[in-house]
C-alpha cells in the first residue's frame, strides 16, 4: 500500500486571494490536488502555471476548458492523462472530466478531478457519463480510481447517490476535521467531495480545522473549503 494526501479545491478562478490559496495548499502538503474553477481567461496559461509553481506542484492535467487541474508534488510521476468533455447544455456552462493516471512509490493510481452543474438534471446526466468515463479508464490503465471535485449537491441527492453506487465517500467513512465545505466564511454545506474505488482505504476525510492560523486563511483564498484525504493505495 501505498499513502497518498489528495486535496480537492474550488479556487474561484483565484479572484480572492492567490496567494492564501497558495498558503493553505503549502500547509496542507498534498501529494496530488484536483482543482476546480482554474483561471480561463486572460493569460490563463501564466496564471495556472504561476498557481503550480506558488503551490510547489506541476499540472499533471487539464485543459482551459471547464476550469478543471490536476497537480502533483515533484515525487508523483504523470504516467498519462484524459481530458473529456461531457456532452453540452444550452445556456449551461459546459462540464468536463480531468484525469490524470499517476505513479508514486511504485503505485499507479488515475486522479479524475470535475465540477458538476447547478441545474439537477445536467448533474445527473453528467454523473452517468464520468462513471462511463472512468469504468474505461479504469480498464485501459489497470489502476484504481479517486473521484474529486465539486459536487453541487449535498449527499443524499441523485448524483451523489449514483457516485456512492460505485464509489466510496471518503467523509462518510473516515471523517476527520470539518464536514461543510461551503461557504469558506460559513461553512454550512458539504457539496465538496472525494470518492474512491472500494479497493482504496481511506485513512481519514475532511476541512483541516486544527490549525487556527490555516482556517483564518480560507476566507480570503476562495469560497469553498479544502477538503483534505489520506487514502492507501493499493
Amino acid at each position: 500500500m501505498t499513502s497518498v494526501r489528495l486535496l480537492s479545491y474550488n479556487v474561484r478562478s483565484l479572484r480572492d486571494d492567490p496567494a492564501a490559496v497558495a498558503r493553505v495548499v503549502r500547509a496542507i502538503a498534498p501529494d496530488v490536488v484536483c482543482v476546480q474553477e482554474v483561471p480561463r481567461f486572460g493569460a490563463w496559461r501564466v496564471r495556472r502555471r504561476r498557481l503550480a509553481r506558488a503551490c510547489g506542484l506541476r499540472i499533471a492535467a487539464g485543459r482551459r476548458a471547464c476550469g478543471l487541474a490536476v497537480l502533483t508534488a515533484p515525487h508523483v510521476r504523470r504516467e498519462g492523462r484524459e481530458f473529456h468533455l461531457l456532452t453540452p447544455d444550452p445556456g449551461l456552462h459546459r462540464r468536463a472530466l480531468a484525469i490524470a493516471v499517476l505513479e508514486t512509490g511504485g503505485t499507479r493510481f488515475i486522479a479524475a478531478c470535475t465540477h458538476l452543474d447547478l441545474a439537477d438534471g445536467p448533474r445527473l446526466r453528467h454523473a452517468h457519463e464520468i462513471l462511463t468515463h472512468l469504468d474505461r479508464a479504469r480498464a485501459r490503465y489497470q489502476a484504481p480510481v479517486v473521484l474529486a471535485g465539486d459536487i453541487n449537491e449535498e449527499p443524499g441527492g441523485p448524483s451523489w447517490t449514483l457516485l456512492t453506487e460505485h464509489f466510496q465517500d471518503a467523509y462518510a467513512v473516515e471523517p476527520a476535521g470539518g464536514e461543510p465545505t461551503f461557504s469558506a466564511r460559513n461553512p454550512t454545506r458539504r457539496i465538496d467531495a472525494v470518492f474512491t474505488d472500494p479497493t482504496i482505504q481511506i485513512t481519514s476525510c475532511g476541512v483541516p480545522v486544527e490549525n487556527t492560523a490555516l482556517t483564518a486563511d480560507y476566507p480570503k483564498a476562495t469560497d469553498h473549503r479544502p477538503l483534505a484525504a489520506d487514502v492507501e493505495v493499493p
